[in-house]
């Protein structure tokens, strides 16, 4: 799976991730972009999925119309320490299909989903 990893998240978070073609925001030099572009680029650059901490998300984009996966690591840190945890969580989900929708990812391995339910 391609993943971008927002501008919030540890670049060595991706050791953790294996088997995934990980970017970050920097390495595509899309650091200053705000998220909606930056979204909009993501899908466009071909990525499946976008990996953020940032839990403002949820407030700030139109989450019926996401143009990607979006999974947001409900973490206290961006450290790496605080990180590490979700790994597993994480590589389970990106197992399964993924929508369009935002992924809230919690430590104890609860997901919540929001946005438009896929279409039957």
């Amino acid at each position: 799976m391609k993943i971008l990893f927002d501008h919030n998240v540890d670049r060595r978070f991706r050791r953790v991730l294996p088997g995934h073609d990980i970017k970050t925001t920097r390495e595509m030099r899309w650091e200053l972009l705000a998220n909606g572009v930056l979204l909009q680029a993501s899908a466009a650059a071909g990525f499946d999925t976008f990996l953020s901490i940032d839990k403002n998300i949820r407030h700030e984009q139109n989450l019926t119309k996401l143009p990607i996966p979006v999974l947001v690591l409900d973490t206290i840190s961006n450290a790496l320490p605080a990180l590490t945890p979700f790994a597993p969580i994480v590589l389970e989900l990106l197992k399964r299909p993924l929508f369009k929708l935002l992924y809230i990812v919690r430590s104890n391995g609860e997901i919540e989903q929001l946005g438009a339910p896929p279409a039957p």
